[in-house]
């Protein structure tokens, strides 16, 4: 047996979340823990804080950042949507049927306000808590969601994606969404499905090649059954973390969320910031395919 060929079952033996592999969904119980540290009084968050988000997989926290450091943030956001619209970069996604723009990958990299903002002390200690170790950044991008306009993204876990497309091996990820205006709950929010992270849904379908050029802008892989979402969601119901702008939502890579369009007049944007553990590092694809882009799931840079 050649050692590529031997590499390759050790790695699908060592898929403890196998998805897009069978012909119906299945619904498999969380191997990994939610919050990786044992709660001190010199966390970075109350006992309450971190009981919540491990029950719950999210976290909602007002008034995070000032108001100075949210002027900052929303200076730069609405520039680089400007910039954005003339610019043919990849890192550039449009909206599903049109040019406005969707998204901006990787703004942690190429813009030094939001590279600072990823490494803000108050969102480490956050985050190296809840991931038990150091962190790096796995994806970053900007969410415009204009108002009248700003298209839903559907419901699923990004650790689905980022477990079969990227090959992250375990839940030990998180994502953190700053808001950049206030987030109402008619405004296309982030909608989350509590106690969804503690199931994860493999679906079902065989992913194309270069999936990434059209789910970033509408998914259709990865994304779950009716059946299985309709339980997750009698049994957890669906909560609207809301409020204004400067707060932040933490959620767990395997909560189930989406949030709808937007047909009001108030726009919706949302800075995310992913961070993994250092000790989860991705390797090989699930799927066995090639890896996206390292401006969608930072690779090569690590």
């Amino acid at each position: 047996m050649s050692k590529n060929h031997a590499s390759a079952l050790q790695e699908k033996e060592m898929d403890v979340y196998p998805s897009r592999v069978h012909a119906e969904p299945r619904i498999l119980k969380r191997q990994d823990p939610v919050v990786h540290s044992e709660w001190t009084p010199d966390a970075p968050l109350t006992q309450e804080q971190s009981d919540f988000y491990e029950r719950n997989g999210y976290l909602f926290l007002e008034g995070f950042f000032d108001r100075e450091e949210l002027s900052r943030y929303q200076e730069e956001a609405r520039r680089l949507q400007i910039t954005a619209r003339e610019s043919e970069k990849d890192e550039v996604i449009r909206e599903p049927g049109g040019d406005e723009v969707r998204s901006v990958f990787a703004v942690h990299e190429s813009d030094e306000v939001f590279k600072k903002l990823s490494q803000h002390p108050r969102l480490l200690a956050i985050m190296e808590y809840l991931l038990g170790s150091e962190t790096y950044i796995h994806q970053s991008r900007i969410n415009y969601k204009p108002g009248f306009t700003g298209k839903e993204f559907y419901w699923h876990s990004d650790f689905e994606t980022w477990h079969v497309e990227d090959g992250m091996p375990r839940m030990r990820a998180l994502s953190c969404s700053i808001a950049l205006e206030d987030n109402y709950p008619y405004n296309g929010p982030l909608m989350v499905v509590p106690g969804s992270h503690k199931e994860f849904v493999a679906c079902i379908g065989q992913t194309p090649e270069d999936h990434f050029k059209d789910s970033l802008r509408k998914q259709e892989y990865g994304v779950p059954d009716h059946d299985s979402l309709t339980r997750m969601v009698k049994e957890g119901g669906i909560d609207t973390p809301v409020g204004n702008a400067g707060s932040i939502v933490i959620f767990d890579c395997n909560i189930m969320h989406g949030s709808n369009s937007n047909i009001t007049p108030m726009p919706r944007s949302n800075i995310f910031m992913v961070y993994n553990s250092v000790e989860n590092k991705v390797k090989q694809p699930y799927s066995g395919q090639k890896p996206r882009p390292e401006y969608i799931a930072t690779r090569e840079s690590l």
